[in-house]
């Protein structure tokens, strides 16, 4: 199986997956607390339009080494700008869905966008979730992020089980089968505790001065049902924040549209990639 080895006094190896052939490369970037498999509704898409599509799994998630440290956005970034450089990728498109549109912010942020042509945030958390005097338009107070973090630490199983409802519910009912929600499951069982609960103090990262400095073309794309990452403080915001982005909403999405309005987001992405 193929792994970026990220040098640290203990080196990690983050798993990956690289699909097609010499397309543009199109990197995407998985949420909470899910890995690769989260874009099983995308890969063969992006392969058959021609594009070379690569995942991986974010540090303790997935099939990545569960490393001792590293949760918070600038490692996280930079163990996407070695798997970028490893990889040499040029004219790459970044996606990044929910906490997956952080490494994107975060990445640009410091890295710029020399290999880059575009970006896209899908149910980000960007720009600015946590509530404070000089962001009242965020999602929630700083107290209400410890909390998540709380449950989360006091049952896991439980905690992960009602987010992941929230996850795939638009607001109420639920949008995806039993089947592919034991599923899910099944792959949030492989993110060790401390990467699931670091990540979740994670999201209250103020990323507004990184999406100051998108000039790639842009693309927003989240549900206006999203009952994990309200579209009025994320999607909403971002796009009024990068000039020239394109916004698209998806009537009646959950936090999951990837997966509940597959159809809708591939063509939307395909539509933006085609744009580049």
């Amino acid at each position: 199986m193929p792994y970026v080895t990220i040098p640290d006094d203990t080196p990690i190896q983050l798993y990956y997956e690289d699909s097609g052939g010499d397309g543009r490369p199109v990197v995407l970037i998985h949420g909470w607390p899910l890995s690769t498999e989260a874009w099983a509704g995308q890969v063969p898409t992006l392969v058959d339009a021609g594009y070379r599509a690569i995942a991986y799994d974010r540090r303790g998630f997935g099939r990545s080494d569960k490393a001792p440290d590293g949760y918070e956005y600038d490692t996280l970034a930079s163990d996407l700008q070695h798997l970028v450089t490893e990889l040499d990728l040029t004219g790459a498109v970044l996606v990044g869905f929910s906490m997956g549109g952080g490494e994107v912010a975060r990445y640009i942020g410091r890295y710029g966008e020399s290999r880059l042509a575009g970006a896209v945030l899908a149910s980000a958390i960007t720009p600015a979730l946590c509530i404070t005097d000089d962001n009242p338009d965020g999602g929630m107070p700083m107290s209400g992020f410890g909390g998540l973090r709380d449950e989360c630490r006091g049952d896991r199983d439980a905690f992960v089980e009602k987010f992941m409802t929230w996850f795939f519910s638009n607001p109420s009912e639920m949008t995806i089968g039993d089947d592919q929600f034991r599923d899910v499951l099944r792959v949030a069982a492989q993110g060790s505790d401390k990467a699931l609960r670091d990540t979740i103090i994670a999201w209250a990262t103020d990323f507004r001065e990184d999406v100051a400095k998108f000039t790639v073309p842009t693309l927003v794309i989240h549900g206006d049902a999203d009952n994990n990452v309200p579209f009025p403080a994320s999607g909403q915001r971002a796009a009024q924040l990068i000039e020239g982005s394109r916004l698209h909403v998806v009537a009646g999405g959950p936090h999951g549209v990837n997966v509940s309005h597959a159809d809708e987001f591939n063509a939307v992405l395909l539509d933006f990639l085609g744009s580049l």
